[in-house]
């Protein structure tokens, strides 16, 4: 099959409506991942034997099933258990969003541990409250040195957006999809779909490593 630019600048407009939607389930999903994370790393320091032994199960559990099994259980399975029903959209911002939200978990614990001990000791010699130590000490070094990281699970997150394709988000991908099924071209919008994940994923790419230079040299 040839390529065709009239087919090509026909399947733009739809293709673009899909990359607004995945970068828009990108930003959300990123949001909960990175501020559930932090909580599931707060509370596996808080020494508290339950809550801590049950985030770190669900944590393992998470990160041991497939992302898809974890989309069609939300969309499919909880609906039913729990007679609350969520859009196939809040399903992909929450699915991609907890599921990031364990990986995430462990890199804020590794910034937090990163921090060094005497910070921690000298917190604890000026008599600081529990609550400013980690306003005000701990999290202000621990944080700017994991955003490269969360940075790369971001750019890993947009790029597993097409997963969603399963329960009807329109990404971009399925958009290309429905393209090729209404004209019976597929070439045109796989590629362009190809390109405007590459456009999105390599600045962001180069933004990460200057955060990780910049991280380095701190």
């Amino acid at each position: 099959m040839d390529w065709s630019w009239e087919a090509a600048f026909d399947s733009i407009p739809l293709l673009l409506k899909g990359l607004l939607v995945t970068v828009e389930i990108t930003l959300l999903a990123s949001a909960v991942a990175y501020a559930l994370g932090l909580v599931f790393a707060l509370i596996r320091r808080t020494g508290i034997p339950v809550l801590s032994q049950a985030v770190t199960l669900f944590i393992e559990f998470v990160r041991s099933t497939p992302l898809l099994i974890q989309v069609f259980a939300i969309y499919y399975l909880v609906p039913p258990l729990t007679g609350f029903t969520m859009s196939a959209f809040v399903t992909g911002v929450v699915a991609l969003g907890v599921h990031y939200a364990t990986y995430s978990a462990e890199v804020y614990r590794a910034g937090i541990e990163a921090v060094p001990k005497g910070q921690w000791e000298a917190a604890t010699a000026l008599n600081l409250p529990r609550s400013r130590v980690w306003t005000a000490v701990v999290l202000p070094q621990a944080v700017p040195r994991v955003l490269p990281a969360l940075g790369n699970y971001t750019i890993s997150l947009f790029k597993e957006t097409p997963l969603l394709l399963g329960i009807g988000v329109l990404d971009v991908l399925n958009r290309a999809k429905e393209v090729g099924a209404e004209t019976f071209r597929v070439i045109e919008p796989y590629t362009l779909a190809g390109v405007l994940f590459l456009l999105v994923s390599l600045p962001a790419s180069i933004l990460v490593r200057r955060l990780e230079r910049r991280a380095a040299h701190s």
